[in-house]
Parts: structure tokens; sequence; C-alpha cells
């Protein structure tokens, strides 16, 4: 399965919950998460897509650590079997 698949599943679970999940593109800051999910409620995270068995690079773990140092919720997608794990998660929140 290709990073695609993955990042098309994930775009319709958010739908199917109510939310959005909009691709993050960041100009000039590279190694960011590549989509950023929202959900009713307020609810807010980011994600990390990749195929599955691939690990994030260094700078995007460096981004990553910087984003949590925020406070905000960074999680590494690479199974869509995760996916509902990921979004319980960020509704909880």
């Amino acid at each position: 399965m290709r990073e695609k698949e993955v990042e098309k599943k994930l775009v319709l679970a958010v739908k199917s919950r109510g939310g959005i999940c909009p691709k993050w593109v960041s100009p000039g800051f590279d190694g960011m998460p590549d989509r950023i999910v929202l959900l009713p409620g307020r609810h807010f995270g980011l994600v990390e897509v990749k195929a599955p068995g691939e690990r994030p690079r260094p700078l995007q773990v460096s981004r990553h650590r910087l984003l949590m140092r925020l406070g905000f919720r960074v999680y590494v997608l690479d199974d869509p079997e995760q996916i509902g794990g990921i979004l319980d998660e960020i509704q909880s929140t």
C-alpha cells in the first residue's frame, strides 16, 4: 500500500466523523506533518502519513518534537488500522 492510499483513508475517516483533514503545506518550513485533523468540538491533531513500514525523516522528527514541546499532538500514521485509534485519541482531548 502506498502513502497516498493511507492518506486517502485518513481523510475519509475524518470526514465520516464530521470533520475535515486538509493537507498542510508550509512553504519555507519543511518537515511539518502532512495533515491537520479538525474534528467537531474543537478537537485538533497533526498527522504525518507514511507508507506501511516507513518512518519519518530526521527533519520531520525534529519538527514533530518542536510541535509536541509547544503542546500539540502529533501522530505518525503508517497503517490504516491505526486511524480509528488516532481519531479516538484526538476526540478524547
